[in-house]
């Protein structure tokens, strides 16, 4: 296993991060499986975890919070915070109010009394950023945290934190962790480039983008749109979209880059986001102790230009074969957004 530093934070953090979003009811609910997982990967030298408040409702956090009692100092351990949990109002967003509650359950579920890597889930256009990274840069005084980032923030978003950071002299944001994938290759152009300007540590996320480079899924095979991961996002698998035949179309060919390898297709597909240089860790998310094995065996794998030149055919750099930002979309884009109120509309309409 390889390391590196973290951003500017000093913190250094295997290249292969343990993501826990398939731990719990959406995933894997066998706790002591999952637990099983979390001790094989910091056995063979992960040493960085990735959870979320809301992954499985507060479960994976509580499967992770025991997995790591007695090894809670072998890891850095990061969650996020943003999306609601529970109905009615204020229990979600990133206000200082609904961060102050949910940093407080996160710590509980986990079993711990420090955050090494808070991160905000997605970006909040209710709450003005300084809101939220003064009480960030307060969570880290209180030693709650240690240091805090954020998650598939669009570029225009990160340099306005970063703005504010220095206009009002908060802390920043240390890291962003966006969807990067030989499918989406889109942060290339924006993201990427941002975060290495601004000294950001960039752990990414989706590498087998969303199951579709696991290898399973192949052009002219049967595609099962009610189990597994086409279950969650059935119109990501549907091979009557154009948008999943050229997905398909460029699974064929990277499958050979894999073979002429000696690898496999997942193997592939997690080397590659490691091979950008503005790239600190993977994220990789297994179900199964078999995954990560899988997964895991191929963490040797450094891929050459010539092999990075014969992606980039397949893939051209900066572009997205599917939307991969997950469950965000810019409020500008809802047509509330796009529309004047009916009022206005009437005023400004000349006909009788």
């Amino acid at each position: 296993m390889r390391y590196r530093v973290l951003g500017g934070t000093g913190i250094e953090v295997s290249t292969h991060c343990l993501g826990t979003m398939m731990f719990g009811s959406v995933g894997n609910p066998d706790h002591q499986e999952c637990a099983r997982i979390v001790h094989t990967a910091l056995d063979r030298g992960v040493n960085f975890v990735d959870t979320a408040d809301m992954y499985s409702a507060g479960e994976s956090e509580e499967i992770v919070g025991k997995a790591l009692q007695d090894r809670r100092d072998e890891v850095v351990l990061a969650t996020k915070v943003h999306f609601p949990m529970g109905e009615g109002p204020n229990r979600g967003g990133n206000s200082r109010r609904w961060i102050v509650r949910a940093v407080e359950d996160s710590l509980r579920r986990l079993r711990t009394d420090r955050i090494d890597l808070y991160q905000v889930h997605r970006p909040d256009h209710r709450t003005d950023v300084e809101e939220t990274l003064s009480v960030l840069g307060d969570l880290v005084r209180d030693g709650k945290i240690r240091a805090f980032g954020c998650s598939t923030f669009p570029p225009a978003d990160l340099v306005e934190a970063h703005w504010v950071a220095d206009r009002r002299a908060l802390p920043r944001f240390r890291t962003e962790q966006p969807p990067y994938s030989l499918l989406a290759r889109g942060v290339e152009a924006t993201v990427l480039p941002v975060a290495r300007r601004h000294h950001m540590g960039v752990l990414t996320w989706s590498p087998l983008a969303s199951g579709f480079l696991t290898g399973r899924y192949r052009r002219g095979g049967t595609i099962d749109l009610s189990s597994g991961r086409a279950a969650l996002t059935p119109h990501r698998f549907d091979p009557a979209l154009p948008e999943n035949v050229r997905k398909l179309e460029a699974v064929e060919q990277l499958i050979e880059v894999a073979e002429g390898l000696g690898r496999t297709l997942p193997e592939l597909a997690v080397a590659f986001p490691l091979a950008h240089p503005a790239v600190t860790s993977v994220i990789i998310g297994p179900r199964t102790p078999e995954q990560l094995t899988g997964l895991l065996d191929g963490a040797d794998l450094v891929l050459d230009d010539e092999t990075l030149d014969r992606i980039d055919a397949i893939v051209p750099p900066g572009t997205d074969l599917y939307r991969a930002d997950g469950a965000w979309q810019s409020p500008a884009l809802a047509p509330a957004a796009r529309r004047r109120p009916t009022a206005d509309r009437a005023a400004a309409d000349p006909r009788p």
